[in-house]
């Protein structure tokens, strides 16, 4: 064969195989394009869609219940369950932050892992007894609490559609009982003490008084006349 056939098949050759490697570059383009829109689609679909028109999510307090004010006392062994139902809640939180405000507005983490519980619980016990056992705390003293319960976003979250918006809503006293003094040790009711003294210093008493004394005089001047 002549060498310039010779050079024209080879050159067909080399132009094929790079025809033929284009071809395979393009095809794998378009396989991992293919793959990553279905990656795309699928990560998309697992995002949650709620509603501009779904309401604001929240929590609900069912113990202890809401229609007085609960006073717990702070004694050992003395737990506090606080529980709740979720309404209207389509995005779960990942956890919950619980803590108990006093009026000095000190701050205290409700529950035994530090106020954080997962994003799913309906409830926390919490011992402040314990609480007040640990060295280097700010005790917590006899007075009125306020319960701030928050998602992950944080205490000042704007309410939003489906999201579960900060709660306070509930408040509770705590106390702290009286030692026990026997009457022997010399015992006295302090609110009973001077009840007598302020009863007869007051007008009314003594004007009450008064009268029973005239109806008492009358009435026996006339038994007096009758009997005359």
């Amino acid at each position: 064969m002549a060498p310039q056939q010779q050079g024209q098949q080879g050159g067909g050759q080399q132009g094929g195989g790079q025809q033929g490697g284009q071809q395979g570059g393009q095809q794998a383009t378009q396989q991992q394009s293919q793959s990553n829109s279905q990656s795309n689609s699928q990560s998309s679909s697992s995002v949650l869609s709620i509603p501009q028109s779904a309401p604001a999510g929240g929590i609900t307090i069912t113990k202890p219940p809401q229609t007085a004010t609960s006073y717990f006392k702070l004694a050992e062994n003395n737990l506090i369950t606080f529980a709740w139902n979720f309404t209207y809640v389509l995005a779960t939180p990942t956890h919950l932050t619980v803590s108990a405000v006093g009026e000095n507005g000190n701050t205290y983490p409700v529950g035994p892992t530090n106020g954080i519980i997962p994003g799913t619980a309906t409830s926390v016990v919490w011992d402040p007894w314990a609480w007040n056992q640990m060295p280097g705390v700010t005790p917590l003293t006899q007075g009125t609490y306020t319960l701030n319960v928050w998602d992950d976003r944080g205490p000042g979250s704007a309410r939003q559609p489906g999201f579960m918006a900060p709660n306070s809503a509930l408040q509770f006293a705590l106390y702290t009982p009286q030692s026990y003094t026997p009457l022997s040790s010399g015992w006295q009711c302090v609110g009973c003490s001077g009840s007598l003294s302020t009863y007869t210093a007051h007008p009314a008493f003594a004007g009450l008084i008064t009268t029973l004394v005239i109806m008492f005089l009358s009435g026996y001047s006339l038994v007096r006349q009758a009997m005359h």
